[in-house]
């Protein structure tokens, strides 16, 4: 089964199985611990420390996941592997700590988040993390400068394109236009589409799916959007727990 086969056969966690009443924080390994046990796949973040180490999270700063303040740029990846995440008696991971973890036992989905002027350390130091990393694995990132970096530094797996209704904040219209459009394809060439659940009905992303690429849809937190994906979509993320006892084979 190839990556992209493998990301489409079973519904993905989102940022792993995490509850907090259960003192599993997202992005964590019990998180991703409690996916590899369910047989889900997973999606988790990936950006960069002050010294330009891919780590597992998803905030740009410290202060909702862990007792620490300040931009998560600001710190190195020792420094930041030595931070309590709230709640958790884990700390977080850096990107290579995550492939020994799954070590191909469940497909990986992660999402590259923007660094801005950084794409481009950020997708190099991925690719090279990963190089020897045998399991199902696919890239996808909102910015469609990410995709063109991860190409550019030679990136082997397929790679998807991230897109909601809503433009980015404080980005101008035509940005959302072209994004929401999808108008970057000439240069992204994308493998497959993730879309918010609430926008599967953006007609790009439905000519997309009708073209033959993959629509992979996020968050399911409930029935009734589920119900709305094996519709429209190929793949859930979700984050409900109930949901992780959904028919694997059902779309």
């Amino acid at each position: 089964m190839d990556d992209i086969a493998a990301a489409f056969a079973q519904p993905i966690a989102h940022r792993g199985l995490h509850s907090h009443k259960k003192g599993i924080i997202e992005n964590s390994a019990d998180a991703f611990a409690a996916a590899i046990n369910a047989g889900l796949g997973i999606e988790c973040d990936l950006q960069l420390t002050g010294d330009d180490q891919p780590v597992v999270f998803h905030d740009y700063t410290l202060d909702r996941l862990t007792a620490q303040s300040g931009r998560l740029r600001s710190i190195s990846a020792d420094q930041f592997s030595r931070i309590p995440l709230k709640g958790s008696q884990n700390k977080p991971q850096s990107f290579a700590d995550l492939l020994q973890q799954v070590d191909g036992q469940v497909p990986l989905i992660v999402e590259l988040k923007s660094q801005h002027d950084d794409n481009s350390q950020l997708a190099k130091h991925t690719v090279e993390v990963a190089q020897n990393y045998k399991g199902p694995l696919v890239f996808k990132s909102f910015d469609p400068k990410l995709l063109v970096e991860l190409r550019r530094h030679g990136c082997p797996w397929p790679i998807g394109i991230v897109l909601e209704r809503e433009k980015p904040k404080n980005a101008p219209w035509i940005v959302g236009f072209l994004l929401r459009h999808l108008l970057h394809w000439p240069w992204t060439r994308f493998s497959f589409v993730s879309c918010n659940v609430d926008d599967l009905d953006l007609p790009m992303v439905r000519l997309y799916r009708t073209l033959g690429y993959k629509v992979m849809t996020w968050t399911v937190k409930n029935e009734a959007q589920h119900a709305t994906a094996a519709i429209h979509a190929d793949q859930v993320v979700f984050e409900d727990e109930g949901l992780s006892q959904l028919d694997k084979g059902k779309k």
